[in-house]
């Protein structure tokens, strides 16, 4: 296929959303960086995934299941990204992440401190050939420390940071939380740091360094459990679905499920009882205030758990409709998703994969009154747009990339 050909069929135009003209180099793989860069893809940014010729993202293994030969967990967070495949390790391999970086705002990277230096990949290094690039790191526990060469995934640093030691059962063993959190919200910090950043370059001119890691993400998110220790002296435990200083506040057994309460205030509570039946509940001193129901947790709890248990979930749901108290289902993905608000949201979109057909996907989550914040397409084969790069990014010739080929230094792939 001749080169403008490709151009035609593989290079995606962003000409939409509120970081349009935007280019970020993603050499991020499994978790983190990858829901950053795939945020930023969703707002116009032109994400360019620079994967392992031969293995890809590591993701893209992690299964079953797998639709196709494509794995869920890799669809999940890669959607509106340019696939290359290029082998760092090679000296031809750098020089293409060198030529792209001149071209480029923003570098993203998940590997061990001190990995990409080695390359000629670092951030001192890239500083001297990009001055303008924003240069964003994440790792487990950041570029120096005594932990810093230490691999980093979510759960031991959730372990680390204090969420698996509040997480669980209040007399049960610790447990993580269902989802990757802890990569998630880092994934959220790295976002937040590289718009901040691109903000003031607009002023300077010039790029710097972002060092993300999972451990600090993961104390800032303990907020008032760390606030309570670190003011108060008070050390955290586990509450299962409870809540250590608002009650009632957690998940109570229906006769066929869970119903999930709040009553922070006064208020709440007495529209609790209300709608439980339970008015004689707002005579009694014990749960007077926040306070002495926190102090009196036992007695009350036990009330609601027997009034609970003996309606369905529906029941409850029926009963609570139109309270002015937060309450919902504990939830199965399959209720989540059919449940009406959900629907109305139109939460779930469908894109078209070049290999496996119709891909559903959650849609971005915040939306925009005048800016585009939209899936635009599906996430993309490995190697799908190293050639596309090549010829229309870095303007390499026909001999070059074919040259390069041969060497074992990218991977092409036909669509």
């Amino acid at each position: 296929m001749a080169k403008q050909d490709y151009i035609a069929l593989l290079f995606i135009s962003v000409s939409e959303g509120p970081l349009s003209g935007i280019r970020i180099l993603d050499l991020t793989r499994i978790l983190a960086g990858p829901f950053a860069t795939m945020i930023l893809g969703d707002l116009g940014a032109e994400v360019i995934k620079i994967e392992h010729p031969s293995k890809g993202d590591e993701t893209r293994s992690w299964g079953p299941p797998f639709v196709g030969t494509e794995s869920c967990y890799f669809l999940s967070v890669n959607r509106n990204k340019k696939s290359i495949a290029v082998n760092l390790k090679h000296p031809d391999g750098v020089a293409i992440v060198h030529d792209l970086t001149k071209c480029s705002d923003v570098l993203i990277e998940n590997f061990i401190p001190g990995a990409l230096d080695r390359l000629g990949l670092g951030f001192v290094r890239l500083k001297q050939i990009a001055p303008h690039l924003i240069y964003c790191s994440i790792s487990g526990y950041g570029s120096s420390g005594p932990y810093r060469r230490k691999p980093g995934y979510d759960v031991i640093a959730a372990s680390y940071g204090g969420l698996l030691g509040v997480t669980g059962p209040e007399n049960g063993e610790p447990c993580k939380v269902g989802v990757a959190m802890t990569d998630l919200a880092t994934g959220l910090y790295a976002h937040g740091a590289i718009m901040a950043a691109i903000l003031e370059r607009q002023k300077t001119g010039l790029g710097q360094k972002i060092d993300c890691d999972l451990l600090s993400t993961q104390l800032s998110c303990m907020v008032n459990l760390a606030s309570n220790y670190l003011n108060g002296g008070i050390e955290a435990k586990r509450w299962g679905t409870a809540h250590e200083s608002i009650v009632p506040y957690e998940a109570f057994p229906t006769r066929d499920g869970y119903v999930t309460v709040g009553g922070g205030s006064n208020d709440q509570f007495a529209a609790l009882c209300n709608r439980l039946g339970l008015d004689h509940l707002l005579d009694d001193t014990r749960y007077a205030s926040n306070a002495l129901r926190v102090k009196n947790r036992k007695t009350l709890i036990e009330t609601l758990r027997k009034t609970f248990v003996q309606k369905s979930t529906k029941e409850w749901l029926s009963i609570l409709e139109g309270a002015s108290l937060p309450y919902g289902p504990i939830n199965t993905l399959s209720e989540a998703f059919s449940d009406p608000h959900v629907v109305h949201k139109q939460i779930v979109e469908t894109v078209q994969h070049p290999t496996i057909g119709d891909v559903n996907q959650v849609a971005p989550a915040v939306e925009y009154s005048g800016s585009q914040n939209r899936i635009r397409t599906a996430p993309p084969l490995l190697g799908q747009h190293t050639r596309a790069v090549l010829f229309n990014i870095l303007k390499y010739s026909d001999k070059k990339v074919r040259r390069l080929e041969e060497n074992d230094v990218v991977k092409c792939i036909d669509v």
